[in-house]
């Protein structure tokens, strides 16, 4: 059996047994060894890629028979990405793992290979020698989360223009609740995104905002007025029992009157749809000056060995690109 066939078929048992609860959340997903490909920065992003990372195989077996060792967004202050140095502080965020990432083309360290990012290339600077690729391999949507029990959660949701002031303060009650909106951790692609999309710069944030909560996280909503974005795959596999359970008490908000998941599943007609992303050196491309095989056979292309594995991709609560996965254009 190849190589290819060997990695599906893992892909298929792996999806089957989480999708069926016999696989529980891992509490820790750092990969346990050192793997050729490393991976940070997105918290949306990060368990998918840690399963991910459980089933594609290294080619050579160099230093691991499996591929991808991704870094969670938050835990330890550092991590450890090879045997020997490379201890760096621990990217939480789209941002930050782009950051890491950028540091080390700078520093020729090689401690960190790509960055997960659930932001796009809009607004990311560039430099001659740290350019980067985004590579997309799945769609997620981002809306709002409110408690269950709390008046917010009255069937409607909300519009763009309704966040827009909640998110500058100009609108600071709805139906007799007084709002208490939530952001996630400054370098959250999440953050970047739905501000984006709703119309608010950085400085325009009103003062009643809490722009410290860690992204996805229902527990911190504790109070009938708070609001937060949240990302709906993040969502769909926390209460699928796919990955540790953060939603607490919170349910997803309709937007525009348009419902973020149908039959269980992401909306991919919902408005705030994303792509997301794994990042990586340009020049470690096809064509570049390093190209880097084991990299481009991971991420480029629809059937590239990530793009491959479309069932654990939704298992994990995200939709799956087709034919755009991969793409490098």
């Amino acid at each position: 059996m190849n190589i290819t066939s060997v990695i599906r078929s893992a892909a298929v048992a792996v999806t089957a047994a989480l999708a069926m609860g016999f696989l529980a959340p891992a509490a820790v997903a750092d990969p346990p060894q050192y793997r050729r490909l490393v991976g940070v920065g997105s918290d949306t992003t990060q368990d998918v890629l840690g399963a991910l990372g459980s089933v594609v195989a290294d080619p050579d077996g160099v230093p691991h028979s499996l591929l991808i060792g991704s870094y969670d967004a938050t835990g330890s202050l550092s991590i450890k990405t090879r045997p020997v140095g490379c201890q760096i502080p621990r990217p939480n965020g789209s941002h930050a793992g782009i950051d890491a990432l950028r540091n080390d083309i700078a520093s020729g360290t090689h401690c960190v290979d790509f960055a997960r990012s659930s932001v796009g290339p809009e607004g990311i600077v560039e430099t001659r020698s740290t350019r980067l690729t985004f590579i997309p391999f799945a769609k997620d949507a981002v809306t709002v989360a409110v408690r269950s029990n709390s008046a917010l959660n009255d069937g409607v949701g909300f519009t763009a223009e309704e966040l827009r002031d909640i998110y500058t303060c100009a609108l600071t009650t709805r139906g007799g609740v007084a709002l208490t909106p939530l952001l996630p951790q400054p370098g959250s692609g999440t953050r970047s995104f739905f501000l984006r999309r709703i119309g608010v710069t950085e400085p325009q944030i009103g003062s009643c905002v809490d722009g410290t909560v860690q992204e996805h996280d229902g527990t911190a909503l504790d109070t009938g007025g708070d609001i937060a974005p949240y990302s709906v795959a993040q969502y769909i596999a926390q209460t699928g029992g796919v990955v540790a359970d953060r939603h607490g008490v919170t349910v997803l908000s309709r937007l525009e009157g348009v419902a973020p998941r149908v039959s269980g599943r992401l909306n991919t007609l919902f408005p705030f749809t994303r792509d997301v992303y794994n990042v990586v050196r340009t020049a470690e491309l096809t064509g570049g000056p390093t190209p880097d095989p084991d990299l481009i056979s991971a991420f480029v292309g629809p059937t590239s060995t990530v793009c491959a594995q479309a069932g654990l991709i939704q298992v994990y609560g995200f939709a799956t690109l087709g034919s755009a996965c991969g793409s490098t254009l």
